[in-house]
């Protein structure tokens, strides 16, 4: 009998202590739980405030540049004459020329896209499924080159056709990227022909150190 009362009472301190340890265990479980929990929701909001911002950052270009004309759309196949070049890429932005970080937005011009690239005496089709279409006029080329970054794109050196345009009273920048970059001097060249040659805003690169 004093045997059994000695292992009762020796049990007894060791099931509390392992009472202990489980409930001390579970406590920390949902402790934890709930600071992922919580760590996920502010990480949530971060992203939601930063989407929030730039969707008003691009709604607030597009409002200050309310006044850019409507894009013009190409002529009747039939008017357009013969293609000199066919380019397939991608559209990667347009700014005001000589500001390579000043996006314009407004009249669709802020879409990244595919493109389909037609140049013929008459000017520059643009073709941009999912995204609106436009035409630059021969009368409205201004110079083409080689680049490397536009509207905060930036790639390889030479890895962008930028071409230079009017539309209305404002002097645009348009960068588009070939499938194949080594199409791309042979555009430069004919656009140069095109337009009469380079104007200033076309001939200059811009610097993009600490881009991102």
């Amino acid at each position: 009998m004093t045997t059994l009362s000695s292992l009762s009472s020796l049990t007894h301190p060791v099931a509390g202590h392992l009472v202990g340890l489980a409930a001390e265990q579970k406590s920390q479980d949902v402790t934890d739980w709930a600071a992922r929990v919580g760590w996920v929701v502010g990480l949530l909001l971060v992203i939601a405030l930063v989407y929030w911002l730039m969707r008003e950052g691009w709604k607030w270009r597009a409002t200050i540049q309310g006044d850019l004309p409507e894009l013009p759309q190409a002529p009747d196949p039939a008017e357009l004459g013969p293609a000199r070049l066919h380019l397939s890429g991608r559209y990667h932005g347009s700014t005001t020329a000589g500001q390579w970080l000043d996006r314009i937005v407004a009249q669709g011009l802020g879409t990244r896209s595919r493109a389909e690239l037609t140049l013929t005496e008459q000017g520059l089709a643009v073709v941009r499924p999912g995204a609106s279409d436009f035409f630059i006029p021969a009368a409205s080329l201004r110079g083409a080159r080689l680049d490397k970054g536009i509207a905060g794109k930036v790639l390889t050196e030479g890895g962008l056709l930028v071409i230079t345009w009017q539309l209305g009273d404002r002097l645009i920048d348009s960068g588009f990227r070939s499938d194949h970059a080594a199409e791309h001097t042979a555009w430069v060249d004919a656009l140069t022909e095109l337009s009469g040659g380079p104007s200033e805003a076309a001939a200059t690169s811009h610097d993009t150190e600490g881009a991102r």
